[in-house]
């Protein structure tokens, strides 16, 4: 049986990895594995002060928690316990609560475990902040997506204004600000480039410029 063939897409928030990695996997016919979700779910289900908890109450909470995968591309699902994932992870707060969990190695060990165990057998595209670092250090296909900031905070806000969620972009500037220094200065895991990553500046690129480069990338590799 053929190994399963693994694209991480890592990068900090709001820099349009998700995006990417659906087309990504629609264009290969590959799953889709949204990291991020798998966090934002477990800081949502756990709530709001959970990362201050006691490590065996985190950890007997988690071990209840099972993630499961269907599909491939924008039409895969990813489910807890059996349930899909909606919009109720998507708020600011949460993701400030999943960065929040995600800086205690009980969560971080669990969710590589899940994550690791979903790639089993599947061939996906993984996106979040370690999956070339540390979650998927053999993958084949690696690649960092990052952007300035401000740029970032843009985009965002006019995602939200086009789900008619307005938002204020100085705030949204200042939590993805917040976010990053929180993400890249954690001891457990901190965000950063894999060695052997294809790192992408997406400040001045539009989506399809980002994806024909990446695409490309693959390809040749595979050739």
């Amino acid at each position: 049986m053929a190994e399963p063939v693994i694209v991480t897409l890592d990068g900090p928030a709001g820099v349009g990895k998700s995006t990417l990695a659906k087309m990504l996997a629609g264009r290969l016919g590959l799953a889709y594995l949204d990291t991020g979700a798998m966090f934002r779910a477990v800081g949502f289900l756990l709530g709001p002060g959970s990362w201050d908890w006691p490590e065996e109450r985190l950890a007997a909470r988690l071990e209840g928690f099972r993630f499961g995968l269907e599909g491939a591309g924008a039409r895969t699902r990813l489910t807890v316990d059996g349930r899909a994932l909606g919009p109720e992870i998507r708020t600011e707060d949460v993701g400030m609560w999943a960065s929040n969990v995600a800086k205690l190695p009980v969560v971080r060990a669990f969710l590589k475990k899940a994550q690791q165990d979903l790639a089993r057998g599947t061939s996906l595209v993984a996106e979040g902040r370690d999956m070339g670092s540390v979650v998927f250090p053999a993958a084949r296909h690696k690649f960092f997506l990052d952007a300035d900031p401000a740029e970032r905070a843009r985009r965002r806000f006019l995602q939200l204004q086009e789900l008619g969620r307005p938002a204020d972009l100085a705030e949204l500037t200042a939590q993805i600000e917040a976010r990053d220094r929180q993400d890249r200065t954690r001891a457990e895991a901190p965000l950063k480039p894999a060695p052997d990553a294809l790192i992408v500046d997406t400040t001045d690129l539009d989506l399809e410029e980002v994806f024909e480069h990446i695409l490309e990338a693959i390809i040749t590799k595979a050739d």
